[in-house]
C-alpha cells in the first residue's frame, strides 16, 4: 500500500515539475508489475487496495468488483459489467454520436453551444464539453463519440481528459471511446477527412497507399497512425474502407484501396494489424495495449457495386447490384484479410455494414439495407464467417429519408415505411450492436420494449447484454478502464513528429504514378523555367449541401514550385509547362431533380470524361428500383440516352490550351485522381502524364524534378471510353477495355512507369490481375 502511493506521489510530482504548469486534473497510481491507474479526484471515485495492489472503485461501492479487477480476463470483466447495467445504460452504450468538432463550430455541421452560447461568447475553453456532449454523456449514457476537426493536438488531449473525468463520475464509471474517420490525408475533403485539420503526419489517400502495392507500408502507416490516434485520445478508427472498387463511377472508390481483391485483402490485413497491435511495454494482453486502436472495417458485405455508380448516402443510390454474380469476391478483403490477421489481435474488432440494399443477395428473398438484414448480418457475417465482434450501423440509417431522392437525410433503405423505433428494433433483431449517428437512447429503449413484448424480458435482456459485452470488450482491452487520461505535452511531442512526417512523405512519393513519358520528357532536372496555368473552379455544393464560391487561381503553392524551378506567366519564356488538374467530377451523382420535374425518372449518367456525355450505351432497364415513400411511381432507374456534364470541364480546356500555347515544348499533365477517368480526350497532346492520389505539391515536384524515381502503380483500370464503362459489370473487377496511349501502353491495373520504362517487378508479378473465373 505505502509502496504504491509513494510511486503515485513521485509520478504526480514529476508531471507538475516537468510541465511547468498548474497541477493536472487527474492523478496517477502505479502498481509495480501491474496496471497503471489514472483517475480524476473531481469524479468522486476513490482507489481501493487488495493483495497490496491498487484498483479503481468505479461504482463507488467500497469493494472490488470483477469488472474493476484489472487482473481478470477482458471477457470476464466485460460480461460482469454488462450484467450490472440497466437496460437504459446498455441502450446508451449502443449509441454512437453524431460528428463532434473540438471546439464546436458556432453553427451548422459540427456546431454546438457552451452554456447556451457559441464558444466565442461563452468564456469557455476550446477543450470544454459542449452542452450537447454533457447531455448525451449523462442523460443518454452515450460512451462512443465521433470527433472531426480538432483545434490542436494539445486541445484534443485536454478535451479527452475533460470528457473522461466527466463520465468517470457517472454511474458505473464507464470510460468514453472516441473515434475518427481517416484524418491523415495530405489534402482533406468532405466528411471522411474532416479530421485532417490538426497537426498530424501527412499520407496519401487510401488509393495512394494502394498505388504503392506494398502492404508492409500500409502496416507501418497503421502503426504510426494508431500511435498518433492514441495520443489524441482516439481509440477507434472508423476504417479501413475495404470495399472492392469494382464500379469505376462510384465516387467513394476514392476512399478505397482499388479494385484488386488480392492486393486489397493483403492491405486490409496489414492495415488492421498496424492499428490494433501493441508491442513491448505498450502491450497489455494478446497484442492489445496502449498503442492499439480498434479498427472498424467497412462496409460489409462490400459497398462497391453501386448500380450506375450512384451512392447509398442518397435514396437514388440505395441499391448494390451483382450482374456478374460476384458477391464472394467482395467478401474476400473481410473474410481472408481483416478477419485473418497475422498479429495476435486475430481479427478486426468491429464491422460497419453499408447503407445499400445488396439486391437479391439474401437467401430469404428480402431486400433490406445491409444494417437491417438478418441474412447479411446474422446468417452471413456471424454464422457463416463466425464473426462475434461489434457490428455498428453506418450513420443515420434509422432516420427518416428526405422529401426527394436527392436530399441528404436518413437512409432507411428497405424499411422506409417503418417508424424510427421499429427500425431500431429491426437493426437489433438483425444482429447489430450499435447505432451510428444517434445521440438519443429513446428509440433504443422503445425497441427494447418491442422485443420484450414479442420475445419476453429474459430474451431481450440476454440480447442487450450480448451487445454490451461486445462493446465493453473493445474498451477494456485498450486499458481505458485503468487509465484513459493523456499528458497534453506528450501529445504535442508525438503527433506529427518529424519521424512520422518523414514516413508519411516517403509514402506520398511511393504513391505517385507515371503514366506517360514521351521521349523521356521526365525527369525535368536542373533549374528550368516552368509555366503553370491558373485553374478555374466553378461554384459547387460540398458534401453537406453548402455552396463554395467560384475561383480562378493557381492550383498549387507557387512558392513551393519556386524551390525547384523559375516560374513564368509567359509560355514563350518557359522551358516546359506543368498543368495541375483533377479527374473529371460528374455534375450529378446520378440523379437530377430537374429531370424528374420535367417528366423524366430523375436518373442521369455519372460521367468519367470532361466533355459532355450522352449515355447511348447504357442499360435499357435498370437492375433494381424502388422508392416506396418518396417516389413510388418510378419503377425503372435507367438513364439510357440521357446526358450529363462535368463540373470541372474547364480542366480539359486548360490542358489543351496550354499545349497550344507551348507549341513543341513539353506539357506535363499532373492529375489528382479520385476515380478512373477517360484519357483519350487529351493524352495524345501531353508529353508526360503524372497521376497522384492526394500527395503534396512537394512530393510531386520531387518526382518531376528527378529527386526521386516514380514507383507507383495504378490501383484500378483506366477505361478506353464511356462505352467501356457502361458495358462493365458493377460487381466485377478488371472487366473494362483499357485506354491505350500513343506509345502503345495499356492503362491497366498495376501499370506504371519508372525512368527506364514499364515497371515489372515482384509487385506486378504477385498482384497480376486475375479476371473473373480465373482464380482457383
Amino acid at each position: 500500500m505505502k509502496k504504491n502511493y509513494l510511486i503515485f506521489a513521485i509520478v504526480l510530482l514529476s508531471n507538475f515539475i516537468l510541465s511547468g504548469q498548474e497541477p493536472a486534473s487527474f492523478v496517477i497510481v502505479e502498481n509495480p508489475g501491474g496496471a497503471t491507474l489514472g483517475y480524476s479526484p473531481a469524479s468522486g471515485i476513490k482507489v481501493i487496495t487488495k493483495d497490496n495492489l491498487t484498483f479503481k472503485d468505479l461504482n463507488r461501492n467500497g469493494k472490488l468488483d470483477p469488472y474493476e479487477d484489472w487482473r481478470l480476463p477482458v471477457k470476464t470483466r466485460a460480461a460482469d459489467l454488462a450484467k450490472r447495467m440497466s437496460a437504459e445504460q446498455i441502450a446508451g452504450l449502443m449509441l454512437y454520436s453524431a460528428h463532434q468538432a473540438i471546439p464546436a463550430m458556432a453553427a451548422g455541421f459540427g456546431g454546438g453551444t457552451y452554456n447556451g452560447k457559441p464558444l466565442q461568447e461563452s468564456g469557455a475553453r476550446a477543450w470544454d464539453l459542449t452542452d450537447d456532449q454533457k447531455k448525451f454523456l449523462k442523460d443518454d449514457h452515450l460512451r462512443h463519440v465521433l470527433i472531426t476537426t480538432v483545434q490542436t493536438p494539445e486541445t484534443a488531449a485536454k478535451w479527452n481528459n475533460a470528457m473522461q473525468a466527466y463520465v468517470e463520475g457517472l454511474g458505473l464509471g464507464i470510460p468514453g471511446n472516441t473515434s475518427s474517420d481517416p484524418r491523415h490525408s495530405a489534402n482533406s475533403n468532405a466528411e471522411f477527412n474532416a479530421g485532417a485539420g490538426g497537426a498530424i503526419s501527412l499520407w496519401p489517400r487510401e488509393l495512394g497507399l494502394a498505388a504503392s502495392f506494398d502492404p508492409e507500408l500500409v502496416k507501418t502507416f497503421g502503426a504510426i497512425a494508431s500511435t498518433e490516434y492514441r495520443a489524441l485520445g482516439i481509440t477507434t478508427a472508423l476504417s479501413p474502407q475495404i470495399d472492392l472498387g469494382s464500379e469505376p463511377r462510384w465516387y467513394r472508390i476514392s476512399m478505397t484501396f482499388g479494385e484488386g481483391s488480392q492486393l486489397l485483402t493483403d492491405i486490409a490485413r496489414a492495415y488492421v494489424d498496424g492499428f490494433q497491435t501493441s508491442e513491448g511495454a505498450r502491450e497489455i494482453k494478446d497484442g492489445w495495449g496502449f498503442h492499439s486502436v480498434n479498427a472498424m472495417v467497412k462496409h460489409w458485405p462490400g459497398g462497391g457495386p453501386e448500380e450506375g455508380g450512384r451512392d447509398g448516402h442518397w435514396a437514388f443510390g440505395k441499391f448494390a447490384v451483382y450482374p456478374g454474380a460476384n458477391l464472394n469476391e467482395h467478401l474476400r478483403p473481410f473474410t481472408e484479410g481483416a478477419f485473418k490477421l497475422h498479429g495476435q489481435t486475430k481479427e478486426a474488432s468491429a464491422v460497419m455494414p453499408y447503407y445499400t440494399v445488396s439486391y437479391n443477395q439474401a437467401a430469404d428473398g428480402s431486400n433490406y439495407g445491409n444494417g437491417f438484414s438478418s441474412y447479411i448480418i446474422t446468417d452471413l457475417l456471424r454464422k457463416q464467417y463466425n464473426y462475434d465482434g461489434v457490428v455498428c450501423t453506418d450513420w443515420g440509417i434509422t432516420w427518416d429519408e428526405g422529401a426527394t431522392p436527392d436530399v441528404f437525410a436518413g437512409k432507411p433503405w428497405g424499411v422506409e415505411k417503418l417508424s424510427v423505433a421499429e427500425r431500431h428494433y429491426k437493426v437489433i433483431e438483425a444482429g447489430v450492436d450499435q447505432f451510428g449517428g444517434n445521440n438519443d437512447k429513446g428509440p433504443v429503449i422503445e425497441a427494447y420494449q418491442m422485443g420484450v413484448k414479442e420475445h419476453g424480458k429474459t430474451y431481450m435482456r440476454k440480447r442487450f447484454e450480448q451487445s454490451a459485452t461486445r462493446l465493453l470488450t473493445n474498451i477494456f482491452r485498450l486499458g481505458l478502464f485503468e487509465n484513459p487520461y493523456l499528458n497534453p505535452q506528450e501529445t504535442s511531442r508525438i503527433v506529427g513528429n518529424p519521424a512520422f512526417m518523414k514516413a508519411g512523405y516517403e509514402a506520398q512519393l511511393k504513391s505517385v504514378v507515371l503514366l506517360k513519358n514521351e521521349g523521356k520528357t521526365l525527369p525535368a532536372s536542373g533549374r528550368k523555367t516552368v509555366f503553370i496555368p491558373k485553374i478555374y473552379k466553378p461554384a459547387s455544393k460540398n458534401w453537406w449541401g453548402i455552396w463554395t464560391e467560384s475561383a480562378l487561381d493557381y492550383p498549387v503553392n507557387i512558392e513551393t514550385v519556386k524551390r525547384y524551378y523559375d516560374v513564368t506567366a509567359d509560355p514563350n519564356q518557359a522551358d516546359f509547362a506543368l498543368v495541375f488538374v483533377s479527374s473529371p467530377q460528374s455534375e450529378h451523382g446520378g440523379y437530377s431533380l430537374s429531370d424528374r420535374k420535367k417528366g423524366g425518372n430523375g436518373y442521369v449518367p455519372v460521367s468519367l470524361q470532361y466533355n459532355p456525355y450522352v449515355a447511348t450505351e447504357a442499360r435499357e432497364h435498370s437492375i433494381a428500383w424502388g422508392d416506396p415513400v418518396v417516389d413510388p411511381a418510378v419503377t425503372d432507374r435507367s438513364y439510357r440516352n440521357k446526358s450529363t456534364r462535368t463540373a470541372n470541364a474547364a480542366d480539359l480546356d486548360v490542358l489543351l490550351r496550354t499545349k497550344e500555347m507551348m507549341g513543341d515544348k513539353a506539357v506535363i499533365a499532373v492529375v489528382d485522381v479520385s476515380n478512373p477517368m477517360i484519357f483519350n480526350e487529351f493524352e495524345k497532346d501531353m508529353s508526360a502524364i503524372v497521376v497522384h492520389f492526394g500527395s503534396t505539391t512537394q512530393a510531386i515536384l520531387d518526382i518531376v524534378s528527378g529527386n526521386y524515381e516514380p514507383s507507383g502503380l495504378l490501383p484500378f483500370q483506366m477505361p478506353a471510353n464511356m462505352t467501356a464503362v457502361e458495358k462493365q459489370f458493377e460487381d466485377v473487377s478488371y472487366d473494362m477495355e483499357c485506354h491505350k496511349d500513343a506509345e502503345g501502353h495499356l492503362y491497366d491495373f498495376g501499370y506504371g512507369l519508372n525512368w527506364q520504362g514499364v515497371i515489372q517487378d515482384a509487385r506486378t508479378a504477385k498482384y497480376k490481375p486475375v479476371r473473373q473465373g480465373e482464380r482457383i
